[in-house]
């Protein structure tokens, strides 16, 4: 178990730090940075690296919705659920500290404009309600989940999981960052969060409830579709 947990730490760390560290870092130059598109890329290399270097340790969910919605479809010991957040966050955490010391050695550097933090309204990039937001974030964890459970069941092609899971992540962040700039993920909501401080934590609330109503409904959904099969 103590290895899983350490594998669900660094794989958490390593997705915050990569793809919320492409946005705060990579993504603010004008004529070098890689906008949108990189952000949404960096997300899906973090989760396909992270899948293949630790899927074999602990299954690779580097997200509270991920191991909340694999238990409701019974693929996940309750259990071992608690363990798992606590060190997914705790990576999080951890990473936002490690991307605070790099993003603050630049001049200029403003942590409260944002530092990769989700938000709704006037914190949303494209200003979006908070509608709008729990909607997005509900149906984007919906359709993560649903993904990562049609790709890990035991008829699908083997070897591919860590691909399909890690472009969905892509195509998520590439609808939805402009929303909030996108959560799926109560985790790497977390850590910057806690550094960003105030609207950013009486605001953290939806990155919570939102990823996890879309993962049960996901864990319901596709054990009825398709009875479990695992590999």
């Amino acid at each position: 178990m103590q290895a899983k947990l350490t594998a669900e730490f660094l794989g958490t760390l390593w997705l915050v730090l990569g793809g919320v560290g492409s946005a705060v870092i990579a993504a603010q130059f004008a004529t070098v940075g890689i906008g949108l598109l990189g952000v949404s890329i960096a997300f899906g290399l973090t989760v396909i690296t992270m899948a293949y270097a630790i899927g074999h340790i602990s299954g690779c969910h580097l997200n509270p919705a991920v191991t909340v919605g694999l238990v409701v479809a019974g693929r996940f010991k309750a259990s071992e659920a608690p363990g798992y957040i606590v060190a997914q966050v705790a990576g999080a955490i951890a990473a936002a500290g490690i991307l605070y010391v790099i993003a603050s050695g630049r001049e200029g550097f403003e942590i409260a404009r944002g530092f990769g933090a989700n938000g709704f309204g006037e914190h949303s990039i494209g200003k979006y309600s908070l509608t709008a937001g729990l909607v997005t974030e509900i149906v984007m964890t919906f359709f993560f989940l649903f993904v990562i459970l049609g790709a890990t069941h035991g008829k699908a092609p083997a070897g591919f999981a860590p691909l399909a899971i890690g472009l969905c992540l892509t195509l998520i962040h590439l609808i939805s960052i402009p929303v909030t700039q996108t959560s799926v993920n109560p985790a790497r909501s977390t850590g910057p969060a806690l550094f960003v401080g105030g609207w950013a934590i009486q605001q953290l609330w939806l990155f919570w409830v939102a990823p996890l109503i879309g993962a049960v409904l996901a864990g319901v959904t596709y054990k009825v579709l398709s009875p479990d099969e695992t590999r």
